[in-house]
């Protein structure tokens, strides 16, 4: 079954499984948006957060500037960062947000993956209040 076939089933309503792969930023105006919008610092990265104001799905970015590390720490901080959004934000995310995550030195690469399971859903919540 199909995403697509999914949602016609559930008579409108989108179920997670839509969502299991969200819309990622790519535009510079859309990170710099973010950074403008609301800011939640956790152990192991920085979320930034802009409440669009429309019905779209939650949007996504991810950036590990070079304090993090050498490319391979990046890309490994990055690739963390991509699993965690993906198994939390279907769930915790809401309609019309960007989401950007900013990787953190030293942690966001070696923390516990639960643990940054769990700082996302806190971050998220702090954010939404």
């Amino acid at each position: 079954m199909t995403p697509q076939d999914d949602m016609m089933q559930t008579a409108g309503a989108p179920s997670a499984a839509v969502f299991a792969c969200p819309v990622v930023l790519t535009k510079r105006a859309d990170f710099v948006r973010a950074s403008h919008g609301k800011r939640q610092g956790t152990t192991g990265f920085h979320l930034q957060a802009f409440n669009r104001r429309d019905t779209e799905p939650p949007r996504v970015g991810f950036t590990c500037s070079k304090k993090v590390g050498n490319a391979v720490a990046r890309n490994r901080a990055k690739r963390r960062l991509r699993e965690v959004a993906r198994l939390v934000l279907p769930h915790h995310g809401r309609m019309g947000w960007d989401y950007v995550l900013v990787g953190k030195r030293d942690a966001t690469a070696t923390l516990d993956f639960a643990a940054m399971q769990a700082d996302l859903i806190r971050a998220l919540r702090s954010v939404h209040k």
